[in-house]
């Protein structure tokens, strides 16, 4: 029964014969008869190229070398056509390149050349000039204004070392006027600069030390003032950077004298006077804004030198400031500016002479309540001595502290007295009681 089982599937079963033009028509001996009666296959018209060195088109599958079965089709399908070997020898028989050429650089390309120096050093490193000095000192001391003292002795000496001939004094002259006219907020410093190097620049050849150098300078820009004060916008904002200089200076440069100490420029009080004559001669808002600068920069040692050579000048210019205050065409606020200045100069300028304690009062003193505590109301609003309820509630405070703090009470603190009407927390008069007791407990 067993011996004609068969196990696989479709056992028994009546099949049709496929019909297949590939297949031969074959009985029901061995299937695999059938596969090795097939027609070979068709080579390709054309092989595939082949490339060098490309990973994705090897040459071996799994292993096995990819060869073309008859070598001669190879050799035809990747043989060159005539006509394209003509055309490639005529293009080379008529070219004029030539591998003995030199090497081809663009029309914009220029070639590298080392710079060599006079001493026959390589000059990466060029030698810094004296402009790109004092621009690298000056901008230090712009940024980092506090390091002034400790600094310019080192930087004085080393303009000395470079600062050798009358050329380059008169360049150094002209490098700092520049950047302290054109530097913001530099005229000081560079005034300050100025006075040291007048005093410790050794050089003084026969066109003039450095101070008389500078003196120079300024004047060339003084004596084209009335053209400034006129001029355009940005003429005019140079002019007010000289006006607000040359004032630092006569501030900080000193003249020194065998016979006496040191005083200032006598030139420049002249021209500071005609200056501001310049100035309020065109009362537009700049021009008065920078009078106003000058006057609060150096209206009191303006006015102290006049005093003392028994000139009215402060009195003049303060009159007229009036004037242009009732009559000028100048802003609400250049008015109120202006105005704010004549109150300045009619409180001395802000200096309190030293007084008596007896004589000083709120009107004469305005430090009179700087020693007086400043409080706080419940908005957080200042609440000082110059406040006119301030005498009244300042006292209250002081009587609230007496209530607090008895004068009375023991220094020690362990024994207090109340008063009679002073009423106390029951639970602390009970505490108090305690304790009173437990104290005469221990005397005895």
């Amino acid at each position: 029964m067993t011996e004609n089982f068969d196990r696989a599937p479709g056992a028994g079963r009546a099949r049709t014969k496929p019909r297949s033009p590939g297949l031969a028509d074959v009985g029901d001996g061995d299937a695999t008869s059938v596969f090795n009666q097939r027609e070979p296959l068709r080579q390709p018209l054309t092989s595939p190229p082949l490339t060098e060195n490309n990973p994705n088109n090897s040459d071996t599958i799994g292993g096995e070398s990819r060869r073309p079965s008859k070598p001669h089709q190879f050799i035809h399908n990747h043989s060159t056509p005539a006509s394209k070997v003509k055309s490639v020898d005529s293009l080379v028989n008529s070219s004029i390149l030539s591998a003995n050429a030199p090497e081809f650089y663009p029309a914009s390309f220029s070639p590298y050349e080392e710079s060599v120096s006079e001493d026959g050093s390589d000059g990466y490193y060029t030698e810094m000039t004296l402009a790109e000095l004092v621009e690298e000192f000056l901008s230090y001391l712009n940024s980092s204004p506090g390091s002034f003292e400790t600094d310019i002795e080192h930087m004085v000496n080393m303009l000395s070392s470079w600062v050798t001939t009358e050329e380059t004094l008169q360049e150094l002259v002209e490098l700092i006027y520049t950047q302290s006219t054109a530097i913001p907020n530099f005229s000081y410093t560079g005034a300050r600069l100025c006075n040291f190097l007048s005093h410790n620049l050794v050089l003084s050849p026969a066109s003039g030390n450095f101070r008389q150098l500078l003196l120079k300078r300024c004047r060339t820009e003084y004596e084209q003032r009335d053209v400034a004060v006129r001029g355009d916008l940005e003429t005019q904002k140079k002019f007010h950077a000289y006006v607000l200089f040359l004032g630092e200076l006569y501030l900080r440069l000193e003249v020194k004298s065998a016979k006496g100490p040191p005083s200032r420029a006598e030139i420049l009080l002249i021209a500071l006077r005609e200056l501001m004559n310049t100035l309020f001669s065109n009362p537009v808002d700049g021009n008065l804004i920078c009078a106003v600068k000058l006057l609060k920069l150096t209206g009191s040692v303006l006015e102290d030198v006049w005093k003392e050579k028994g000139k009215s000048d402060m009195d003049q210019l303060v009159q007229r400031i009036e004037n242009i205050v009732l009559d000028a065409q100048c802003s609400r606020d250049v008015k109120q500016m202006l105005l704010r200045l004549v109150e300045l100069r009619s409180s001395n300028w802000g200096r309190v002479h030293a007084a008596a304690a007896s004589d000083a009062t709120p009107d004469n003193d305005p430090n009179y309540f700087m020693n007086e505590p400043t409080f706080y109301t419940a908005d957080g609003t200042p609440f000082t001595a110059a406040d006119p309820e301030y005498s009244e509630k300042y006292q209250d405070i002081l009587d609230r502290e007496d209530d607090c703090f008895p004068e009375d009470c023991e220094e020690n603190g362990n024994e207090s007295s109340f008063n009679d009407e002073d009423e106390m927390d029951p639970e602390i008069e009970e505490a108090f009681e305690k304790f009173c007791l437990e104290s005469e407990r221990r005397r005895r």
